[in-house]
């Protein structure tokens, strides 16, 4: 399967309406929706948040020059809100998948999709 696959059945769920996937570096991007592209930045800074998520904590999580508020941040996954809207990201072997969810989901419904799939790619090796 492709990486767009993947980016497009995480929207295709209809509890996310954004993701992409990025290097585990934050160097490059694999795929990506139509609407969620990110800012040099932002990636470096998210990829970096994983083994040190200081930057974020006191700067805040920045994904297309919107600020939300961070609700987790470990060396796997961070997840962030702005008012009813959210961001999930989750780091595998080698890749970075991020994904956002609009206002009227769920968050754990979103959550649960987005790390189901990182799962999948961790046990097939990414």
């Amino acid at each position: 399967m492709s990486w767009q696959a993947y980016t497009d059945n995480l929207v295709a769920t209809g509890k996310l309406d954004k993701a992409a996937i990025y290097s585990r570096a934050g160097d490059s991007v694999w795929a990506q929706s139509q609407d969620l592209t990110l800012y040099a930045p932002e990636i470096a800074a998210l990829a970096l948040a994983f083994d040190d998520p200081s930057g974020i904590q006191a700067q805040g999580l920045h994904i297309q020059q919107q600020k939300f508020f961070l609700l987790r941040a470990d060396d796997r996954s961070i997840y962030g809100k702005h008012q009813e809207e959210g961001i999930i990201a989750v780091r595998t072997k080698q890749a970075i998948l991020v994904a956002h969810y609009p206002a009227g989901i769920q968050a754990g419904e979103a959550t649960k999709i987005v790390e189901q799939l990182a799962d999948y790619l961790i046990s097939v090796g990414y």
